[in-house]
């Protein structure tokens, strides 16, 4: 068994408010539960308006198949065009 986690921080440059931020931080964290087999949550800046830092954590039988997830999850927030990635690290388990 193998566990990744991946903690990466992003910009919310739209963000003009805790309310707008956590519309659009809700939005992304709620499709990635649907569409990966991972759990997701804001893990640091709370309190900030365009700043987060998001927890993704992926358990598989195998280390290559948790990187595919946990690199399709990241993939998937990139997408969104009201939040940029910035910096990205991952711990393996």
């Amino acid at each position: 068994m193998i566990v990744g986690i991946a903690v990466c921080e992003c910009i919310i440059y739209d963000a003009h408010s805790l309310k707008d931020k956590r519309a659009v931080l809700q939005r992304v964290l709620t499709r990635l539960k649907q569409k990966f087999n991972v759990s997701v949550s804001e893990v640091d800046y709370q309190d900030v308006w365009q700043r987060t830092k998001i927890a993704i954590a992926a358990v598989t039988s195998n280390r290559v198949m948790t990187e595919l997830e946990l690199q399709n999850a990241l993939k998937f927030i990139d997408s969104f065009p009201e939040i940029e990635r910035t910096i990205t690290d991952v711990e393996w388990l």
